[in-house]
Parts: C-alpha cells; sequence; structure tokens
C-alpha cells in the first residue's frame, strides 16, 4: 500500500506541476498575441535575441538550482538529516546571490557586445540590459523553489509560476507598448524604422523581471511561513554530523557544474542556431532586419506552440529528480526502475497527441491566435510538430540519468548532438540554402541523438527495457485516428461557421477521441488514472460508457 501511495504522490505531484506549466504556456501564448501585434516580427526578432542570451546566462547561474538543490535536500531527508537538509538550502541561496550577481553584472556590462557581435543583432541590446538584474531574482527563487521540491511538495513551485506568468503577462504587454510609442517618435525623429520594434522588445521583457519578483516574493513569503516547522523538525533532529558549509558548497557546485553543463548544451543549440543563422543569412545578401523578422516569425509562433507540450516533460522531470534521487539513497532500485517507466509513459501518452494536433492545424490556430493565415509558420509547425516528442523525451531523460546520479552522461550525450546537430545546420543553411526551415530541421536532429543516447545510457545504468505497445505504439495510433477525425471535422465545422469555433471545437472533440481509443485499446488501465489529479471522475466516467 505505502509503495502505491509513493508512487501516486510522484505522478500526482508531476501532473500538478505539469497543469501548473500548461497554464503558464497558455498564459504566454496569449500574452505574446497582443505583444506580436504591437512589436511585430521584427520587434519579436529582437525579443527573442536577447532572451536566447539571458536564457543562456540563467542556465549559467541559476537553471540548474532547482533541480541541484532538490536532489539533495530530498537525499538527505531520506536518511532523516533534517537539519544537513536546511543547511544545503542556506548554502545555496549564499551560492545563488553570488553567481546571480556575478552574471547579471557580466550581462549588463557585456549586452553591446553579446547581442551585437555575437548574435549579430545590435538592437537587441536594451533589451538585455533590461533583462540583466533579473538573473538575480532568479537565482534566489530557484533555490526556493528546489528546497520545497526537495520537501516532495510542488505547490509552492505551481501557485510562484502562475504569478510570475501572469504578472509577466500585464507589464510585457503595457511596457511594449509604452516604449513602442516611444521608439516610434526617435524613428520620425531620425528618419529611421528599427527603434520601434528595439523598444518595444524591451518592453516586453520588463514583464519578465516584474514576474520574477513577484513569484519570489510569493515564495520568501510561504519560507517565512514555514520556518517554525523546520525549525522544530530541526530540534528533533539527532543526527550527528553536521555538514559544514565548505562541504555544501563543493556539493552544490559538483552537482551543479554537470547539470549546468549538461543544460548549457541541451539549450545552447538555440543561441547557436540563431547565431549561425544571422551570419549565413547575412552572408547571403539578407537585410538585417528581414533575418530578425524570420526568426521572429520561428520563435514568436513555431517555437512558443511547440514548447506548450514541453511544459509536460520538464514537471516531470522535476518531479522524477529527488524521488529517483530518494530511491536510490534508499537502496531501492527496482523502484527506480519503476519511476523512469511511469514518468516516460505518460510524457508519451500526453505528448504524442499535441504533436499530432499541431501537425492538422497547424494554419487554422496561428489564425486562431494570431490571425495569420501565411504559409510559412504553418509549415513550420508541420515539419516541425514531431520535435515535441523528441525534445520531451530528451528533457525527461535528462532529469532521470541527473537524478540516477550519472550527471555527466547527459553532458557527454549533449556535445555529441550538439556538434552533429551544428555540422547538420551548416550544412542545411550553406549548401542547400534552406533559411529558416534549416533551423527547424537541425532542431529535430539534435533531439532524437539525445533520445537515442539518452536511452542507451539509461538501459545500461538500471538495466532498464523501455516498454514499448503502451508507451508508443496504443498512444500513436490513438493520436492518428484523432488526427483523421479532428481534420475532417474542423473542415466540415468550417464550412458553416468560423475558423474560431470550428478549431476549438475540433480540439476538444479530438481529445475525447483520442481519450476514448487509449482506454479501449488497453493503453491506459484503472491503476494509472488513479494516480493522476482527479482521476476518480475520469474513472466515473470510463465505467458509465463501459470503456473499462
Amino acid at each position: 500500500m505505502g509503495k502505491r501511495r509513493s508512487e501516486s504522490n510522484f505522478i500526482i505531484q508531476g501532473s500538478i506541476l505539469a497543469i501548473a506549466s500548461v497554464i503558464c504556456r497558455l498564459i504566454g501564448i496569449i500574452y505574446r498575441i497582443p505583444l506580436t501585434n504591437i512589436i511585430g516580427n521584427e520587434g519579436n526578432g529582437y525579443y527573442s535575441c536577447a532572451f536566447e542570451v539571458y536564457s543562456i546566462m540563467l542556465l549559467l547561474s541559476s537553471y540548474s538550482l532547482p533541480v541541484a538543490v532538490s536532489k539533495l535536500v530530498s537525499a538527505r531527508l531520506a536518511k532523516g538529516e533534517k537539519r544537513n537538509a536546511y543547511r544545503i538550502y542556506k548554502g545555496a541561496l549564499i551560492f545563488a546571490g553570488i553567481a546571480g550577481i556575478t552574471v547579471s553584472v557580466i550581462t549588463y556590462f557585456g549586452a553591446d557586445f553579446l547581442a551585437g557581435t555575437l548574435m549579430s543583432q545590435p538592437m537587441s541590446s536594451l533589451a538585455l540590459k533590461i533583462l540583466a538584474p533579473t538573473l538575480v531574482l532568479s537565482a534566489i527563487m530557484g533555490v526556493l523553489r528546489g528546497y520545497f521540491q526537495g520537501l516532495g511538495t510542488m505547490i509552492p513551485t505551481v501557485f510562484s509560476q502562475i504569478i510570475e506568468q501572469i504578472v509577466n503577462a500585464g507589464v510585457s504587454v503595457a511596457a511594449a507598448f509604452y516604449l513602442f510609442s516611444y521608439g516610434q517618435k526617435l524613428d520620425a525623429l531620425l528618419f529611421t524604422e528599427s527603434y520601434a520594434p528595439a523598444y518595444g522588445a524591451a518592453g516586453g521583457t520588463l514583464g519578465t523581471g516584474a514576474g520574477v519578483l513577484f513569484g519570489l516574493l510569493f515564495l520568501l513569503f510561504l519560507a517565512l511561513m514555514y520556518k517554525q516547522v523546520i525549525n522544530r523538525q530541526i530540534r528533533r533532529d539527532r543526527t550527528r554530523y553536521n555538514e559544514s558549509y565548505s562541504d555544501i558548497f563543493l556539493i552544490l557546485i559538483l552537482t551543479i557544474v554537470p547539470v549546468i553543463l549538461s543544460t548549457a548544451i541541451y539549450n545552447i543549440n538555440s543561441i547557436i542556431d540563431q547565431g549561425v543563422f544571422n551570419k549565413i543569412m547575412m552572408i547571403q545578401g539578407n537585410a538585417s532586419n528581414d533575418i530578425a523578422e524570420l526568426y521572429g516569425v520561428f520563435t514568436g509562433k513555431y517555437k512558443l506552440l511547440t514548447n506548450v507540450p514541453l511544459a509536460i516533460a520538464n514537471a516531470l522531470a522535476a518531479s522524477t529528480v529527488p524521488t529517483l534521487s530518494r530511491a536510490l539513497a534508499e537502496g531501492k532500485e527496482h523502484v527506480a526502475v519503476r519511476k523512469i517507466s511511469t514518468s516516460i509513459r505518460f510524457t508519451m501518452i500526453i505528448v504524442i497527441p499535441c504533436a499530432v494536433g499541431l501537425t492538422v492545424l497547424a494554419s487554422p490556430i496561428l489564425q486562431l491566435l494570431f490571425h495569420d493565415s501565411s504559409e510559412l509558420p504553418a509549415r513550420l509547425l508541420q515539419i516541425g510538430s514531431i520535435s515535441t516528442v523528441l525534445y520531451a523525451l530528451s528533457t525527461l531523460t535528462n532529469g532521470i540519468l541527473q537524478g540516477l546520479n550519472h550527471m555527466n552522461i547527459p553532458v557527454r550525450n549533449a556535445v555529441i548532438s550538439l556538434i552533429l546537430h551544428l555540422v547538420a545546420l551548416v550544412i542545411m543553411l550553406g549548401v542547400f540554402k534552406w533559411g529558416i526551415y534549416a533551423v527547424v530541421f537541425g532542431n529535430i536532429i539534435f533531439a532524437l541523438i539525445m533520445c537515442i543516447l539518452n536511452g542507451v545510457a539509461i538501459r545500461k545504468v538500471v538495466d532498464y527495457e523501455q516498454e514499448i505497445k503502451s508507451t508508443f505504439v496504443i498512444p500513436g495510433i490513438a493520436a492518428i485516428f484523432m488526427g483523421v477525425v479532428v481534420y475532417l471535422i474542423y473542415f466540415a465545422l468550417f464550412k458553416v461557421v468560423s475558423n474560431s469555433i470550428s478549431t476549438l471545437l475540433a480540439i476538444i472533440i479530438g481529445g475525447i477521441v483520442y481519450f476514448i481509443l487509449l482506454v479501449a485499446l488497453k493503453g491506459v488501465a484503472r491503476e494509472d488514472l488513479e494516480r493522476i489529479p482527479k482521476g476518480y471522475i475520469l474513472i466515473s466516467i470510463v465505467e458509465k460508457f463501459h470503456l473499462m
């Protein structure tokens, strides 16, 4: 019974975080619609360029902290070392402050070089300077989230993410509108055209800092409320050995550096893609603002939509790392294997139909969200939708390997994938001249290689054999049939109602069809539904219609 509760809690926590992450991504899509309408595709290009650099700096300073802290805290709690778990938390806060301030200063004073020289987009430097102070706040927030996750609860992370994104949305749109208007005045005075989108992009980045600030304040409030509970636990702790802060800093560095390297290399392909794309396209004679507009379509529409399903993988990876660390600390390898299988299967059950839906409804979704009926973003979405499955699986398997204490394997695999991806990208851009399509294919190649290498590594580490039928085959069959139904329903409805209504109805009916087929083909069992939040509602519906 305890085993069932433990596994159920692991899935419930991951599901809660996944739902919150999807909500945050949807909020991100919603506010990016007016933001894109304000700053345009060119402004989106400047915005994405600043964010690519910011993301790398975030990786170097704090992105790995939640994973590292949750892993170290959960391992000590499994041994009953509550005082040492809290010392990890305090040591990580000091570490985060130092790392965050250092990287923030480098980013602010190096913005002109990073945006202008490295990324060939000098108009993005203002947006990058505005983002720089956020790096300090994000580092501290990462420690707080990691500590709560290590304690076994995702709720603080969930609410802080939602608060962060809501504030981000409101401030981004308002600031972008104000600064875009200011940039228009500059353009009128200087007889230029790029200050308005550049200032608008900078306004969009103001929301990021405001969102992180409010999310951090919420977490600090919870930490203060929880302090009395922590103090009582520490007083009852009979652990004789207290880890010194010098040892804690060393452990943090040894844990964080491999995570930073694997995550940085895993994500640095985005900044490399944009840098290589910009330089080769300029060599081929394309204007800087045209290049920014093309990449703005890629990031502001294609990438924005394909990233939504990836929230599932990120959430399950976040909940998997501490549970795997705890299982290994307790010497329960069979529990770790079962949790690996469960997390991969749940992720595939969700992201496979998402990929099919994006393929079938690419143009209708773009028209619904952005009022964009042009061919380029729809084609990019149709071609690259498979990347949602590959990135989800590679992201999750990265987290699994980190949770299994094999921190260096994702680093090695990411380096190999990055090199092969870069070679392919240069060939597709320089030789075949595929333009922005080359970036999409490059993403697919990178994620595919990561999936293969990580899968082989997990099988060797824990003697894990990947289940195929319920994880890939049944969801794939159900998703294909769902795609056919969605396609037929959309075009039947589109003849009599608007695109918005026909798209939304097709998505809703498609989701119902997929779930029915998944249950009918025995892709999920009663035990699976019991593990997800409010699963009893789904069970009662399924039993009422005699599907299970």
